[in-house]
């Protein structure tokens, strides 16, 4: 009897091969330029089995990246109380996620990225989409000002995440969170809501 051909029914393998195309979709083309069609098609199955087994395009992408968080479950609670005091807020998150069980696995994936083209690729995506574009949005900045200002948040949290966890340097790996919070929170707000250098406006 001949082998069957066509797209793959649902099965284990399924699950990974849509993993699979999901990550090289996402990198190639961008979070906002991929399409569950589109990823469906690189794994050879139907589009309804993407949603069967991971829901929507967001949560395939966090299941790409292998996320071991969920911006859009942790995110609500800083930006609830709109942009004053968003920094500190946001500090405070980021330890809370970063000291539990999350941590380590964040940690991995960060090294993962500075090692690998890939994985570089989604993290930018998964930074610039699902965490930087929802914030400055929620909290009412100004389009213009935006790329700069999101950039800006990402290159301290950044920082602080690499220092703290990842290179642990002293004395700030050790510091108590609402040390981390009182200096690198108003250094947060500055980017959000402060007045930006003219020479820096429209950047």
């Amino acid at each position: 009897m001949a082998g069957r051909t066509g797209r793959r029914p649902g099965n284990p393998d399924t699950r990974e091969a849509i993993l699979s195309a999901a990550r090289s979709v996402f990198a190639e083309r961008g979070y906002d330029k991929a399409s569950i069609r589109t990823i469906a098609s690189a794994a050879e199955v139907d589009p309804a089995l993407v949603h069967h087994y991971f829901g929507t395009k967001d949560q395939l992408f966090l299941a790409a990246m292998q996320s071991p968080i969920d911006p859009g479950q942790i995110l609500p609670e800083v930006l609830a109380g709109g942009p004053d005091g968003a920094g500190e807020r946001m500090v405070r998150m980021i330890l809370r996620v970063w000291d539990g069980p999350a941590g380590k696995a964040g940690v991995a994936l960060i090294r993962s990225a500075m090692t690998n083209d890939w994985t570089a690729r989604l993290f930018r995506e998964f930074i610039s989409t699902q965490v930087l574009r929802r914030a400055m949005t929620e909290l009412a900045v100004d389009p213009a000002e935006a790329p700069l200002r999101s950039n800006l948040v990402a290159s301290q949290i950044g920082g602080m995440i690499m220092m703290r966890y990842v290179i642990r340097l002293e004395p700030i790996a050790s510091a108590s969170p609402e040390t981390v919070v009182a200096t690198i929170g108003p250094t947060l707000q500055r980017y959000l809501t402060g007045e930006l250098p003219v020479a820096l406006r429209g950047v």
